[in-house]
């Protein structure tokens, strides 16, 4: 990220969307930048890679999901999706095309200004390439792999560790039910999610300070976990 104002560049079709964010991310110290479609968008990006981009679904010259297919050809940085589409299944396929979160409209501008503050934050961690995670009095060592929990070692099975990993190494994102599978078990289990369950309830008996109310491993309703580190 720059040392002046991060850039948001803000894409979709709706004016008064740009009116209502406009202020908002100007005010809460981000660069506002403004594309009505997503060839302009697309074009914005390539010019100048924003730190991070905001990108509707419902554009009038190209589905969201293939504008966000284009970008993640170029552009790693956050992209979060702001639409009105609530189904889960489109939660789900912009996470798996590689979305880093979904906000619905109508949204508060609290919410979506917080959301925005986690994907650039978890951007910063990750270039940092920190291969130690704290969470509390949990402590995940990626490199020896290495889980302690107030000094003392946790013990996790393979494929728990591996489950853990991949939801560390998310940064915050939420990771699909098919996404946790597939990395995990391999593409012949992405129907499995009952299994995956199963698997992230022993995680947070062994991690979690409450697995009743967990806080670390974070559900998705209906679409997959994240990992609140």
């Amino acid at each position: 990220m720059t040392a002046s104002r991060p850039r948001i560049l803000v894409i979709d079709d709706e004016p008064q969307i740009h009116r209502f964010l406009g202020p908002a991310l100007d005010a809460a110290g981000y660069e506002f930048v403004r594309a009505d479609d997503a060839a302009a968008g697309l074009r914005e990006i390539a010019r100048k890679p924003p730190d991070a981009v905001v990108l509707d679904l419902g554009l009038p010259d190209m589905d969201g999901k293939d504008a966000l297919q284009k970008a993640r050809a170029f552009y790693a940085g956050p992209i979060l999706i702001l639409s009105a589409r609530d189904r889960e299944t489109e939660k789900i396929d912009a996470l798996d095309l590689g979305a880093d979160d979904y906000v619905e409209k109508p949204f508060g501008i609290g919410e979506f200004l917080a959301r925005l503050r986690v994907a650039l934050r978890h951007r910063l961690l990750k270039e940092g390439a920190e291969p130690v995670v704290t969470a509390g009095d949990l402590t995940i060592d990626l490199e020896r792999r290495r889980i302690t929990r107030a000094g003392e070692p946790v013990r996790l099975s393979p494929k728990e560790y591996d489950l853990l990993a991949r939801l560390v190494e998310g940064g915050g994102k939420v990771i699909t039910h098919r996404q946790l599978l597939t990395a995990v078990w391999g593409p012949a289990h992405v129907e499995d999610v009952q299994y995956l369950r199963v698997f992230v309830g022993q995680l947070r008996q062994k991690i979690e300070e409450d697995p009743a109310a967990p806080k670390l491993i974070a559900t998705e309703p209906g679409v997959g976990y994240r990992f609140n580190g």
